[in-house]
């Protein structure tokens, strides 16, 4: 807890004294987008949910392309496209490895979201050091392009489902191993992500 604690402060003190803010571009989608065992994006759905995971050159908020997400969320269901370490896919490494972080500085993860203003609620799930899952959740409520900011003291414990490996202990251990997003159920449409950020309180 006492590293939760001290994020908090981090990004308290350093909001009212005015610190720099910088970011660290944690992943941007270039490249084969691919699932199963050997894909980019360890990616899948279940209970009557479905989900198909591309890349889209079309629609794009910089480089070559975007990860688009075809989603049917119903109630019950479940999805999940992750990206980071220790998954079950192999080649779905980010751009700089979570060891090589200074956590205690980083305030919050960002995303670009490409939504339909569909209300849809997205939950942001990252799994920590102890893979505990923890999530946020945001909205499509803008069609276009929409910066995402997550506060990382806003993330919460998942309550209805951990890994069976989690240690359950409530704390937000660092590094962050991986990072995923769901759709959450009832909702039908598509969504695309690119520039996945650290941002960083120097």
């Amino acid at each position: 807890m006492k590293r939760f604690v001290l994020i908090a402060v981090f990004l308290f003190f350093g909001l009212s004294c005015g610190w720099a803010e910088s970011k660290v571009l944690l992943d941007d989608f270039e490249g084969l987008i691919s699932g199963g065992p050997q894909g980019t994006v360890d990616f899948g759905s279940g209970n009557g949910s479905s989900l198909e995971v591309t890349g889209e050159a079309n629609i794009k908020h910089s480089g070559k392309q975007s990860l688009k997400a075809s989603f049917d969320a119903v109630s019950g269901g479940y999805m999940y496209i992750a990206r980071g370490f220790g998954l079950d896919a192999e080649n779905t490494a980010w751009l700089v490895k979570p060891e090589d972080i200074n956590w205690a500085k980083v305030a919050a993860i960002s995303f670009w979201m490409y939504g339909s203003n569909s209300q849809t609620n997205i939950a942001i799930d990252i799994k920590d050091n102890g893979n505990e899952m923890w999530r946020f959740i945001t909205i499509d409520d803008k069609t276009g392009w929409k910066e995402v900011v997550c506060p990382l003291v806003e993330f919460f414990p998942r309550g209805d489902w951990q890994p069976d490996s989690a240690d359950r202990n409530g704390e937000l251990d660092f590094p962050i191993r991986s990072y995923q997003f769901e759709p959450l159920p009832v909702a039908k449409g598509t969504l695309y992500f690119d520039q996945v950020m650290l941002i960083i309180k120097d």
